[in-house]
């Protein structure tokens, strides 16, 4: 997660991007905790890989780990060099069974890791699979190539940044293979190419499926990232007893975070509030609105808005004529 979120500015000027919230927790805790829950044994160790992110983000990051029992670790990429220079990063945690999993990508599955395997890459079946890395797989279930961004089509199975192996040890020696041999594309050490010689070693990688790949990439993708968890745990309560509301419409799914106060408005469907946030005479529909914040005589739709913004669109006095717009 050491990476600057380009893709989700503003958000992520003060908030690294895995630490936004979707369905009222950080993208970065519920994918931990969906990892957690493929797993038959406990894990140990959960190593955060970040950049120049702070101590409070640091602190964060610990107290997820600890939620699930783990210990947790901070590694630093301090130049972006690319995927397989990333997870090297972590190297003291490469060893025995480990998961290797990008932040900025949630899952819904009903499975659990077959520790027997040497190794799982999780991918999803999509129509255009031309931005992704893809795999290939031969008649008995095993993975035969990996493809970057393929031009012309070769697999629609993409990969979704979700890796298991039997064997972390040898997952840290072909990265520093890379590294110590300069094995690079584009200026950056792949992941992928550590992946092709552990195969050629005799390493059998097998597929792994989810029934769904949920993006956190941009503003709209984390919006409708939002919509996708809500509808998974609508039949949780999401509204916290120490909201406040009054005189107002909640239509579910909605998560309504502790200290919040709305009055007057009408919330949701697909709406997430943050911490100590008021709403006053508006409306909101499909989107996520942050902590601290104050939304007043707005109607907001399919829109992220960040910690302590206020929306105040107060009431004008106009004298307009025939056949006019106002935007």
């Amino acid at each position: 997660m050491a990476g600057q979120g380009k893709r989700m500015r503003p958000h992520t000027l003060m908030t690294p991007k895995p630490l936004i919230p979707v369905g009222g927790k950080p993208i970065v805790q519920r994918l931990v905790e969906d990892i957690a829950a493929m797993c038959d044994e406990p894990i140990n160790e959960i190593g955060f890989i970040i950049g120049d992110f702070g101590d409070a983000v640091e602190k964060e990051l610990l107290e997820i780990a600890s939620s699930l029992g783990a210990r947790g670790k901070i590694y630093y990429q301090d130049v972006a060099l690319g995927t397989g220079h990333a997870i090297y990063c972590a190297e003291p945690s490469l060893t025995g069974p480990v998961i290797v999993a990008f932040a900025d990508t949630l899952f819904r599955a009903d499975f659990k890791i077959d520790s027997n395997q040497d190794g799982t890459i999780w991918v999803k079946q999509i129509e255009d699979p031309s931005q992704f890395g893809v795999v290939k797989v031969n008649e008995v279930g095993a993975i035969t190539d990996f493809v970057e961004k393929p031009k012309d089509f070769v697999s629609d199975l993409a990969i979704i940044g979700i890796y298991f192996f039997k064997d972390g040890d040898h997952l840290k020696r072909e990265l520093k293979y890379l590294m110590d041999n300069n094995v690079v594309k584009g200026g950056e050490y792949q992941l992928t190419d550590a992946l092709e010689n552990m195969k050629q070693q005799g390493v059998v990688f097998r597929p792994g499926t989810v029934d769904h790949w949920m993006d956190c990439g941009n503003k709209n993708a984390t919006v409708e990232t939002n919509r996708m968890i809500l509808e998974f745990e609508k039949d949780h309560m999401m509204v916290s007893d120490a909201a406040k509301i009054e005189n107002s419409i909640l239509i579910q799914p909605v998560q309504i975070s502790d200290g919040v106060t709305i009055v007057n408005s009408v919330v949701g469907p697909h709406v997430s509030i943050g911490k100590n946030t008021r709403v006053l005479n508006a409306r909101l529909t499909n989107s996520i609105v942050r902590s601290e914040s104050f939304i007043q005589n707005a109607v907001i739709e399919n829109s992220l808005v960040g910690m302590h913004t206020s929306v105040d669109l107060k009431a004008l006095d106009l004298s307009m004529g025939d056949f006019s717009t106002m935007n």
